[in-house]
């Protein structure tokens, strides 16, 4: 899943983001003369129960339709794909995932759902009729949708907030009510990536092991040691080992290799 989460990037291209509804020839024929080579789909779900409790002006249908229109008249399809949606579990946003992969999108924005001041959605929150994600359930699905995603080699080129209105991080502070708003959140998906991934490798060793480095490349050690030190110290615990990052520029970004320093002496004597 780490080379899946390096796709990340912003979109060079000139793209746009829009709605399903508003998708016909004559729109798409104005977008190529402004020179648009990428239209994103701003989807909440293919679940039209989902989409009416949203209260959007389109179904599954128009989806569909949108998708194709716009591949046909030669642009690249994106998708901007919202989690933790009032009436949406986990179920449901998987199978949305698994329904837009079938139009073959060329890259994808991931968005928790966040409570803003001044919302529909503040109101359900205030009544307790709706219940944000966690910062952790966040996370969790947003990994689950890179790893679905990244199996098709679809490039993933935001993951976190997009708010139109909000134009940097003390104004999400003064409007977010609720939700699993962090300044960092990108960066706590991909250390929770490189974190699982780090575990994989140090279970695979056959031996009882004391002290451990973690050779990477320059551009990975952030994710590696994980916002405030946060993958060091649950590996450590985890695994009663110590851990030491060092880097390497031999290798690509993506890559690490773990070398063994020190293994317990009774381990030897076993």
């Amino acid at each position: 899943m780490i080379k899946e989460c390096m796709q990340n990037k912003e979109v060079k291209e000139n793209s746009i983001i829009t709605t399903p509804e508003l998708i016909n020839s004559d729109f798409l024929k104005k977008l190529k003369n402004n020179d648009i080579k990428i239209v994103e789909l701003d989807i909440v779900s293919t679940n039209n129960y989902v989409l009416k409790m949203c209260k959007k002006k389109h179904t599954y249908e128009d989806i569909k339709k949108a998708s194709k229109l716009i591949k046909r008249n030669g642009f690249k399809l994106g998708f901007q794909i919202k989690i933790g949606l009032p009436e949406s579990e986990k179920e449901d946003e998987i199978n949305t995932i698994k329904q837009l992969l079938k139009y073959k999108p060329k890259v994808i924005r991931i968005s928790p759902i966040l409570v803003l001041k001044g919302t529909d959605l503040e109101k359900l929150y205030l009544d307790r009729l709706y219940t944000p994600l966690t910062i952790v359930q966040a996370v969790e699905r947003c990994k689950e949708i890179i790893h679905i995603f990244g199996k098709k080699i679809i490039k993933i080129v935001r993951i976190g907030f997009v708010e139109r209105n909000i134009k940097d991080d003390n104004e999400y502070k003064e409007q977010v009510v609720a939700g699993p708003y962090h300044s960092e959140f990108r960066q706590l998906v991909e250390d929770s990536i490189w974190c699982d991934s780090i575990a994989e490798k140090i279970k695979k060793i056959n031996v009882k092991v004391k002290e451990i480095t973690i050779l990477a490349n320059s551009g990975n050690v952030k994710n590696i040691i994980g916002y405030n030190n946060e993958n060091i110290k649950k590996l450590e615990s985890t695994y009663s080992i110590k851990i030491n990052v060092k880097e390497d520029n031999k290798f690509r970004l993506g890559k690490f290799k773990i070398d063994i320093n020190e293994i317990y002496r009774d381990f030897l004597d076993e």
